[in-house]
Order: C-alpha cells, then structure tokens, then sequence
C-alpha cells in the first residue's frame, strides 16, 4: 500500500514548468547566426537537470518558452 502513495520523480512536466525543446542543428545554426555568437556564449544549463527533453547531450541549445499573461518570452540555454 505504501509503494502505490509514493510517485517516483516522472519527466510529467508541471502546468506552470516553461516549455523546452530541443533545437535541432539548422536552427541552431541560424540562432547563432543571427545572435552572432558562439555556444560558449550562451547561458548555461546542466545535463541533469530534469526539465530537459529526452535525448539531449551535452552541446545541444534548447528553447524555453515562458508566458507571462499574454505574452511568451523566448530564452535560450545551451547543454553542459
């Protein structure tokens, strides 16, 4: 009975986690591009962390959606 109380930690993203995504290598490169920057250059975030979506590595950018009443804000975290 204790075993079914006990929810282990799930990927299940919360209503109010922003929105990750994995970008893939085009738009990547056309985001570095545009910012004129290199991935060293972006803000960080770890590989453990568990708002990731599955499959990523270290080096790959991911785009987090953020809305705040009617607006959605856009930031960028490259993988470590």
């Amino acid at each position: 009975m204790v075993d079914t109380l006990q929810n282990p930690i799930t990927k299940m993203p919360h209503i109010l986690q922003p929105k990750h995504v994995k970008l893939n290598e085009k738009d990547a490169e056309k985001l570095l591009q545009g910012l004129n920057i290199s991935k060293a250059q972006l803000p960080k975030i770890l590989s453990t962390d568990t708002v990731l979506p599955e499959g990523c590595q270290v080096g790959d950018i991911i785009k987090i959606e953020r809305k705040d009443r009617d607006k959605v804000y856009i930031y960028y975290r490259v993988v470590v």
